[in-house]
C-alpha cells in the first residue's frame, strides 16, 4: 500500500485495538416492529402481534428502530430522529411501511429516504429524508395497497401526489466524529414548497429498555443540565452529554418520558409509569404537558426545536454527543465537519480510478454508503425467547413447539449487516456472504468478521447447519461462505500485498462442519444428488422446495447438486492454499477433489435407468421429482436453476501444483483408477499450453449449450442481465400434473409476483437478480482463464457475432451497470418512469438499491434499500483495488 489516508489510518487504530472508532455507529435497525424477536403470539403471526401503529407506544425486548440512528455497539443508548410538520395525526419517529399482509406484492416501505455517504469507521455519514408538507398519507398507502392485489403494482408514496408543487422538505442529516465517543449532528432542513413551512425537529436519546424482563434492576438516566443539555448516565457506558445548540433565534426545549410501554393504549390496563414511550410524541402532536416529565428525568428524551423555513431556504440544527465539560461545544463544530467531509471525499477518490465517469463514482459511493448504513445491532437470543422472561406473562405453550424452537443455542447480540434495515432486518446467511464481497472494498476486516460469525457455535447448530434467517433458521440457503470466504481472502491479499491465512484457517475448520452437514443430511439417498430446498429462491420452480413434498416424493435439485459441487472446489481451493504453509491440507485438497468428482458423476448420471438432471433433448438441466414408486419426473422450468452448473469452476496454475506434490499424487492416482470419473471433468488430463487445468462440472459442449440459452434475448439475456426464468415461458408456461393430481404452473414474470404461492414477495419468476449475475460474470472469467481467446461463443444468440468469454462476462458486467448508469435520454432504468425522481434536480443523484430489477424495463422492485447483495454494483464497476 502507498502513504495512507486519514480514514485509513483510523482503520487501522481500530484494527490493533488502538481507538474504538466503531464504538458508535448506525446500528440502529429502520424497523423493529413486525419481526419475529417481538413476536409473542401462539400462532407466529409476527406482523400482525407488533404494529407500527402500536410501536410509538410499545417498548421494545430485542432491540430499536429509528431514523437516520446511531448507538453504541450494544445498543444501550440510542440516538435518532422524530420530525413533526403540524399536519400529521403522529410525531415521525419511525419510517411507515405495509406488512407482509398488507402490501400487495409482500412487506414495503412507504417513504423516500436516501443513504448517501458513510465510511468504515463512520467518521462522516450523510443521509436524506424527504418529508412532506400536508399530511402523511397512511390510511390512503394501507387502503390502495389492499385494493389493488397482486396483478397491479404497488402504490407508492409518490403516485398519492403528496410531492407535488414540491410541497416538502428534504431533511439532510450528517454525522461527523471528533473522536471515538465524540459525535457531532448537523440536521439541515430545505423548503422547496412555494410557501413559508413549520418543522418541529426532535433529536431523540433514549435507552433500551434492559430493566423490565426481570434480569437486572439497574436502570439508568437522563437528566436536564443547567445549561440546557442532556446528562446520560449508564453504568456500561462512559460519561456521556448530548449538547443542544441553544441560541436566541433557536432554543429547544428539554422533553423526558420513559422508554417503558403505554399499557393503558395498546391493551387497556394500567401504565406502571406516569411518563410512557409515547409521551413526547403526544406532548408535540398533541400539546398534553402531563404526558412529559416535568422534573426533566427520564430513559427517553429530545430536544424540540420548532423551525419556520422560508421558500427556497434551509434552516439548521447542531447537536452533540460528548464527554461531559465542554464550555464551546459548537464552537469547532463547522470545521470538524468539514475536515471529515473532506476526509471521506479524500477516502473515496483513492478507491476510484481515475478513467470512471463521475456518474460511475457516484453510484460506487452511494452503493458503499448503504452498505455502510445498514449494519445492525442484532439481538435475538432464541432460549430466552421461546421461555419468555421473569417478570413477563409466560408465553403460550404453542411456542415451545413453533418457529424457530429447535435453536435454543442461538444467541445472537451483534452488529451484522442487514439485506435492507426497513423491509429486512435480519441477517440472511447467502445475503450475507455477498454482502462481504462488496464491503471487502472498504473494509475487509469487517467482512471477515461477518463470515466468521455465522459460523460460530452460538449461531451454527452443533451438527454444521448455518442459521438461515430469522422467520425460519431452520431454512436452507445457498452454501456460499466459502466462495465468499475466498474471494474476500484474494481481494485483502491484492490489497494489503499478503492473505489473512489465520482468518482462512479459522473458517476452513468451521465450513468443513458445515459441508458435512450439507452431505448427511441433504443427500438422500447417498447419491451425491442434493435436496436443499428453498434455497432462496423463492417460487422459481413447481413446488414450495421448502416443504415437505406428498406421498415421500423427493426432489433433485439442479442447483443444491450444483452448489455442493462449487461448495467442494472453493473447499479444495482454499485448502491448496492453507497447504503452502502446513502440508496436512494438502489431504483435504484430496478430499474435496475426489467429492467434487463424485457430484460431477452424478450430475452426469449415464445410468440408462435413471433419467439425469440434464437433459439431452432440451440441453439444459433441470430439477428431478422423484415420486415414491421410484419414477424420476424432470421438472422441465428453464429458470436459473439450470444455469447454477456453470458457477462450479476452478482453475488451477502449474506452480501452485509444484507447492502440493501429495495433493498431485493423490490426484493422479485417483484419476488413473477412476477413468470413469475423470473423463467427466472437462480436459483434466489434457492442460492447456499454459499449463493450466480445468475442473468443471460442464465439458465444452455443454457449456456451450448453456451459454446458447443464457445469451438468447428471447429466453434468459434482458437488456439488463440475465433473468431468473426464461422468457421462454411468457408464451409456453410449464404446467406439471401427475396422475390426476392438480396441475401446477410456471409462467414468466418480469416483474412483481402475481402469486403468493410462497409469500407476497417471492419475485423469482423472471426479474434481474445482482448475485446470481455476478457469480456467472465471475465463472466466464474463470472458464476464459483456461480457454482463452480461441473459444468463442456466439452473442447474443442468433446475431451471428461471436465473442470470446471474456468478452461476454464484461458485456453482461455492462448490462447490470445500465441500470444504474445515466442514459443518453437522462434517465437511470432502475429508477422507474417517474420523471421528477428521473431528472428533478433534487433527485436525479440519489440513488436507490433495490432487491431485485424488472426484467424488461430494469426498474427497481422489492426493497428499496437492499444494498446488501445489490450493493455488488459497487464491485462492477470500477475500482482500484480487490479484483
Amino acid at each position: 500500500m502507498g502513504q495512507m489516508n486519514q480514514e485509513q489510518i483510523r482503520q487501522q487504530q481500530a484494527r490493533e485495538g488502538k481507538a474504538p472508532w466503531h464504538k458508535f455507529g448506525p446500528y440502529v435497525s429502520d424497523r423493529q416492529w413486525g419481526t419475529v424477536r417481538e413476536d409473542y403470539s401462539p400462532d407466529g403471526n409476527a406482523w400482525a402481534y407488533t404494529t407500527h401503529d402500536m410501536a410509538r407506544s410499545l417498548a421494545y425486548r430485542w432491540g430499536e428502530e429509528g431514523i437516520g440512528g446511531i448507538c453504541d455497539d450494544q445498543q444501550l443508548l440510542c440516538l435518532a430522529l422524530g420530525f413533526w410538520n403540524g399536519q400529521d395525526p403522529i410525531l415521525k419517529e419511525r419510517f411507515f411501511g405495509l406488512s407482509g399482509i398488507e402490501g400487495n406484492h409482500g412487506e414495503d416501505v412507504k417513504e423516500v429516504y436516501y443513504y448517501l455517504d458513510n465510511t468504515p469507521t463512520h467518521s462522516y455519514m450523510e443521509m436524506l429524508y424527504k418529508y412532506p408538507q400536508h399530511a402523511f398519507p397512511y390510511e390512503w398507502l394501507v387502503q390502495e395497497n389492499a385494493r389493488r392485489g397482486r396483478q397491479k403494482p404497488e402504490f407508492e408514496l409518490q403516485d398519492t401526489s403528496i410531492f407535488r408543487q414540491d410541497r416538502y422538505f428534504d431533511i439532510r442529516l450528517e454525522y461527523a466524529k471528533a473522536d471515538p465517543k465524540d459525535l457531532l449532528l448537523l440536521i439541515t432542513v430545505h423548503n422547496h414548497g412555494a410557501s413559508e413551512a413549520p418543522l418541529h425537529i426532535l433529536p431523540q436519546l433514549w435507552f433500551r429498555n434492559t430493566w423490565s424482563w426481570g434480569y437486572e434492576a439497574y436502570k439508568p438516566e437522563l437528566s436536564a443540565t443547567e445549561d440546557g443539555h442532556i446528562r446520560i448516565s449508564h453504568i456500561s457506558l462512559p460519561a456521556l452529554q448530548l449538547y443542544c445548540e441553544q441560541t436566541a433565534e433557536q432554543a429547544a426545549a428539554l422533553l423526558f418520558c420513559d422508554n417503558e410501554t403505554n399499557t393503558e393504549r395498546l391493551y387497556q390496563s394500567a401504565n406502571t409509569s406516569a411518563y410512557y414511550k409515547d409521551g413526547i410524541q403526544d406532548y408535540v402532536t398533541r400539546g398534553t404537558p402531563e404526558t412529559v416529565n416535568p422534573a426533566q428525568t427520564g430513559t427517553k428524551a429530545a430536544a424540540h426545536y420548532c423551525v419556520m423555513v422560508p421558500p427556497g431556504e434551509s434552516r439548521m440544527v447542531r447537536v452533540r454527543l460528548a464527554a461531559p465539560g465542554l464550555t464551546e461545544p459548537f464552537q469547532d463544530f463547522a470545521e470538524i465537519m468539514h475536515l471529515r467531509a473532506s476526509e471521506a471525499d479524500a477516502y473515496y477518490h483513492d478507491l476510484h480510478t481515475e478513467h470512471a465517469s463521475p456518474d460511475a463514482r457516484l453510484i460506487q459511493r452511494q452503493a458503499l454508503a448503504g452498505m455502510l448504513w445498514s449494519k445492525q445491532f442484532y439481538y435475538y437470543d432464541v432460549s430466552q425467547w421461546l421461555d419468555g422472561d421473569p417478570a413477563q406473562p409466560a408465553p403460550p405453550p404453542e411456542r415451545q413447539e413453533g418457529r424457530n424452537s429447535k435453536w435454543r443455542h442461538l444467541n445472537n447480540a451483534d452488529i451484522i449487516s442487514m439485506p435492507d434495515k426497513w423491509e429486512y432486518p435480519w441477517y440472511a446467511a447467502w445475503d450475507l456472504a455477498f454482502h462481504t464481497i462488496a464491503l471487502a472494498l472498504v473494509d475487509a476486516d469487517f467482512a471477515k468478521k461477518q463470515l466468521l460469525l455465522l459460523t460460530q457455535d452460538w449461531y451454527m447448530q452443533p451438527n454444521g447447519q448455518l442459521p438461515a434467517y430469522e422467520w425460519k433458521l431452520e431454512d436452507v440457503n445457498p452454501p456460499v461462505q466459502a466462495y465468499a470466504a475466498w474471494r474476500v481472502y484474494k481481494m485483502e491479499r491484492k490489497q494489503e500485498g499478503k492473505g489473512d491465512t489465520v482468518f482462512l484457517e479459522k473458517i476452513f475448520h468451521r465450513l468443513l462442519i458445515n459441508f458435512t452437514w450439507w452431505v448427511n443430511r441433504k443427500d438422500h439417498d447417498n447419491r451425491n444428488l442434493f435436496q436443499g430446498g428453498f434455497l432462496g429462491l423463492d417460487n422459481i420452480g413447481v413446488f414450495d422446495r421448502s416443504a415437505s413434498l406428498p406421498d415421500g416424493a423427493l426432489m433433485e435439485q439442479a442447483d443444491a447438486t450444483s452448489w455442493m459441487a462449487m461448495f467442494a472446489l472453493n473447499m479444495m481451493r482454499i485448502s491448496l492454499e492453507l497447504a503452502k504453509a502446513n502440508p496436512v491440507y494438502q489431504e483435504m485438497a484430496s478430499k474435496f477433489f475426489e467429492h467434487f468428482l463424485y457430484i460431477a458423476e452424478a450430475m452426469t448420471n449415464v445410468d440408462e435407468q435413471h433419467i439425469d438432471l440434464w437433459d439431452e433433448e432440451d440441453e439444459f438441466y433441470y430439477d428431478v421429482l422423484k415420486t415414491s414408486d421410484d419414477e424420476r419426473i424432470p421438472l422441465k422450468v428453464r429458470s436459473m436453476v439450470g444455469l447454477i452448473p456453470l458457477f462450479a469452476v476452478e482453475v488451477l496454475d502449474e506452480s501452485t501444483l509444484q507447492e502440493v506434490p501429495h495433493f498431485v499424487k493423490r490426484l493422479n492416482w485417483f484419476l488413473d483408477h477412476r477413468p470413469n470419473l475423470a473423463r467427466l471433468v472437462s480436459r483434466w488430463q489434457e492442460p492447456n499450453s499454459g499449463q493450466l487445468h480445468l475442473l468443471s462440472l460442464l465439458r465444452g459442449h455443454r457449456m456451450k449449450m448453456l451459454l446458447r440459452r443464457m445469451l438468447d434475448e428471447a429466453e434468459f439475456l434482458s437488456e439488463f442481465g440475465v433473468r431468473s426464468l426464461s422468457r421462454y415461458h411468457e408464451q409456453n408456461p410449464y404446467v406439471f400434473q401427475h396422475k390426476g393430481s392438480r396441475s401446477f404452473t410456471v409462467a414468466y414474470e418480469p416483474g412483481e409476483s402475481s402469486t403468493d404461492l410462497f409469500g407476497g414477495n417471492s419475485n423469482w419468476r423472471g426479474p434481474i437478480w445482482f448475485p446470481v449475475n455476478f457469480l456467472l460474470i465471475e465463472s466466464l472469467q474463470r472458464f476464459h482463464y483456461y480457454y482463452g481467446d480461441d473459444f468463442q461463443v456466439e452473442y447474443p444468440t442468433g446475431s451471428g457475432h461471436y465473442s470470446t468469454l471474456l468478452q461476454i462476462s464484461e458485456a453482461l458486467t455492462e448490462r447490470l451497470t445500465k441500470l444504474f448508469l445515466r442514459n443518453e435520454q437522462g434517465f437511470r432504468p432502475a429508477l422507474g418512469e417517474d420523471k421528477h425522481l428521473q431528472t428533478g434536480p433534487h433527485c436525479r443523484d440519489n440513488l436507490l438499491f433495490h432487491e431485485y430489477f424488472h426484467a424488461e424495463t430494469g426498474k427497481g422492485l422489492g426493497a428499496s434499500h437492499q444494498t446488501g447483495w445489490t450493493g455488488l454494483i459497487a464491485k462492477l464497476l470500477p475500482h482500484k483495488h480487490g479484483n
